[in-house]
């Protein structure tokens, strides 16, 4: 569909394109899950909601390409506990891609791939805002933004500010991290109420992270 502008110097045409109304909103949430917690849950979920997505997936990297290196857990552990935390939970699910793929998990060649796989659906990218500032750093960022849509999630002590394009969503401030969980496992504190009771059941049953 073609709509013209009219300015004091020239007319402008824009090609607004029109999406067909099957198309599916696809929601993806990156990390490693070291294990998975509630504010993990909270803000996919949130974002499911606001945006009125079908769905959102949690993505669990295999290796994650950071500098510094992240103390992680065998993925088989991590993925277990991702289905027991979504377990009955409408509108939320896993995306494999990145242990199947296994290597360092760029987003870029994740999200092509996902976009070749399924090209009926259109992906917003969810990150915390801790993560915003780095995104000039991210591999092939600005061809990522052509394939992705990222959505912006607030995070305590955090000031969001970029000059690509974000849709930014309210969600209520949850100062939970995984590594928190892991430190509070470690000197004997049981973190209750952080992470659903089935993935804290799953990790004392295993011995995770003593």
């Amino acid at each position: 569909m073609a709509i013209e502008l009219l300015t004091p110097f020239t007319k402008v045409e824009l090609q607004i394109e029109e999406k067909p109304t099957d198309r599916q909103q696809i929601g993806i949430l990156g990390g490693n899950f070291n294990p998975v917690h509630n504010a993990h849950l909270l803000v996919a979920d949130q974002v499911r909601q606001q945006l009125n997505l079908d769905k959102v997936y949690l993505m669990p990297e295999f290796t994650p390409p950071h500098v510094d290196k992240k103390e992680t857990i065998d993925e088989a552990h991590r993925l277990e506990m991702l289905k027991r935390a979504i377990a009955g939970i409408e509108g939320l699910g896993i995306e494999t891609i990145e242990l199947e793929r296994k290597g360092i998990s760029y987003t870029y060649d994740t999200m092509k791939l996902l976009k070749e796989q399924h090209p009926e659906a259109d992906y917003y990218f969810i990150i915390g805002g801790d993560m915003v500032e780095y995104l000039p750093k991210w591999h092939r960022i600005d061809e990522l933004m052509q394939l992705v849509q990222f959505v912006g999630v607030q995070r305590p002590r955090y000031k969001a500010g970029t000059s690509y394009p974000i849709i930014w969503v309210d969600v209520p401030l949850m100062d939970i991290s995984s590594s928190m969980v892991r430190d509070f496992i470690k000197q004997g504190r049981t973190p209750n109420f952080m992470l659903p009771h089935e993935v804290l059941d799953y990790i004392e049953e295993k011995g995770l992270y003593l």
